[in-house]
């Protein structure tokens, strides 16, 4: 399987290394939003949410890049496309906002923003393990498949 992507980087996808050390702190979330410079935490493609609190922990709900991503299956315009190595890659352009890809997604990491009425994805940049304080997520390099 090839593992670089169409600018010749290597494919990568983001992971969860140890959900018992996240704390809730949202740090990851405030980064993905922060890259793309609007919509404050609605827009973010990672999501932390209570189990609980902290007796029962958080859980961290991100783009697992699935190889044959149910998502890009269900989107009646193309513009969700599978990525290579995993995963999609989404073209606003082409979004009607049916949002059959975020009723698809098995983890429900499609979320929604409702503003523009269109799917906010992963982009698989790593801006949110990068600003994790407690190492809970890390970006990983697809070697070999998945």
């Amino acid at each position: 399987m090839d593992t670089k992507d169409l600018d010749g980087f290597a494919m990568k996808r983001v992971a969860i290394v140890d959900v018992d050390r996240c704390v809730g702190c949202q740090m990851c979330m405030f980064a993905c939003t922060r890259r793309h410079g609007v919509g404050g935490l609605a827009r973010s493609a990672i999501h932390v949410r209570s189990a609980g609190g902290f007796e029962r922990g958080f859980v961290v709900i991100v783009c697992r890049a699935c190889s044959d991503p149910p998502c890009a299956k269900v989107c009646p315009t193309g513009a969700l496309r599978p990525r290579k190595g995993g995963g999609v890659v989404l073209d606003e352009r082409k979004c009607i906002g049916c949002g059959l890809c975020a009723e698809a997604c098995p983890i429900g990491a499609i979320f929604w923003d409702d503003e523009r009425n269109k799917p906010v994805v992963c982009k698989y940049c790593g801006s949110c393990a990068e600003h994790c304080p407690h190492g809970v997520i890390k970006l990983e390099v697809l070697e070999g498949g998945e």
